[in-house]
């Protein structure tokens, strides 16, 4: 080989090694928006809780704090212990301060750990205080506790990591390694890793860590539906982005998707654009469906299936676009003119094709093993 012919081919290899390292480079500045702009700085805002009481120093205390919190609270009154019970359960409000009646009853803090163990944490430290200027010790109830395997509360979230990567990586495999396979083969590959997913993260959450007690039933089949959301919408999105698919999957299911779950903070501890995916998003509808199937008797699980399902019916229908897609490129394919190549040329091309095929799925995995 020419001394010009090896320049030619490390300045080849090295523009294909630089357009690759596009991606890593576009995942970190993804990464740092994302989880910095979630999570760095914590504040409340609009923090729903509950002074108890309906005479004038339940009014006036509700009053002060809405005003002093300055947007941080949303306070609001209540008759009795029952009914602020009754909106933790609900997920309605977030903690609920019973006032101290005399040295026989101080002042009260119900919260439910089960909802947010980091919003609960930010309510206790708000009435900690306003107990102190009393000179009184705060009791904290909680009506809602998370399970004894999950003593922070955020068992979940992990489990919903585990759940993406392995569908998420799944994704490059069958899209890279299996793109010559039928879309309805595909299809079917991510539908059965993604049950596989699914018992694996049923096992983390139950026999093997007890980041639950109860209704594993229900989190294995919430863990299946959004595993199988995320394969269908990435082995689809396969068919127009290629070797882009990794960073598009991680743009929607780690960067967005994590952040905006509601495992670490909730939407009121995070700034508002957070909050607002957090409606919507499958990471957020399984993570609050888990909760709320688990810790507080179903409380608001159809809105969270229905989540999951839509993002689920995304990646079916996704997948057949695709399908259709990839049948109308072989017919075009099949009917392009090359009556004027040699049978020997043709045969040497079509291997090129198969060795480059086969290394730019192997690249694809590599990036998505990385990251």
């Amino acid at each position: 080989m020419s001394a010009g012919s090896a320049g030619q081919t490390t300045q080849g290899a090295l523009r294909h090694v630089l357009g690759h390292l596009l991606t890593p480079l576009l995942m970190c500045v993804g990464m740092g928006l994302a989880y910095l702009g979630a999570f760095h700085a914590p504040q409340p805002h609009d923090l729903r809780v509950d002074i108890v009481g309906s005479g004038p120093q339940a009014q006036v205390l509700a009053q002060t704090l809405q005003d002093k919190g300055d947007g941080a609270l949303d306070v609001r009154t209540v008759p009795d212990r029952a009914t602020a019970t009754a909106h933790l359960r609900d997920r309605a409000s977030f903690g609920a301060y019973i006032p101290g009646g005399g040295a026989a009853a101080g002042p009260e803090l119900l919260v439910a750990s089960g909802s947010s163990d980091t919003s609960a944490m930010a309510v206790e430290k708000v009435f900690t205080k306003v107990a102190a200027t009393h000179g009184e010790p705060l009791k904290v109830t909680d009506v809602a506790p998370v399970a004894s395997g999950d003593p922070t509360g955020q068992g979940i979230f992990f489990l919903l990591v585990a759940l993406s990567i392995g569908s998420y990586a799944s994704v490059a495999v069958i899209g890279g390694a299996g793109a010559v396979l039928p879309m309805r083969i595909r299809a079917l590959l991510a539908a059965g890793m993604s049950l596989v997913v699914s018992l694996i993260g049923t096992v983390f959450a139950g026999p093997l860590f007890h980041l639950v007690d109860q209704g594993l039933g229900g989190v294995w089949a919430l863990s299946w539906l959004y595993s199988a959301g995320i394969l269908l919408i990435g082995v689809g999105l396969h068919t127009f982005l290629k070797r882009w698919t990794t960073l598009g999957v991680m743009v929607l299911f780690v960067m967005l998707n994590f952040t905006s779950s509601g495992g670490i903070y909730r939407p009121e501890l995070q700034p508002g654009f957070f909050g607002s995916l957090h409606a919507f998003w499958n990471g957020a509808g399984f993570v609050e469906g888990v909760r709320g199937h688990v810790y507080f008797a179903g409380d608001a699980l159809g809105r969270n299936v229905l989540v999951l399902s839509l993002w689920f019916l995304a990646g079916v229908l996704l997948t057949v676009l695709a399908g259709t897609t990839e049948a109308r490129r072989t017919r075009a394919a099949e009917h392009t003119p090359e009556k004027t190549i040699e049978k020997g040329a043709e045969k040497g091309a079509e291997r090129d094709v198969e060795h480059g095929s086969e290394r730019d799925a192997e690249e694809e995995m590599e990036e998505a093993v990385g990251v």
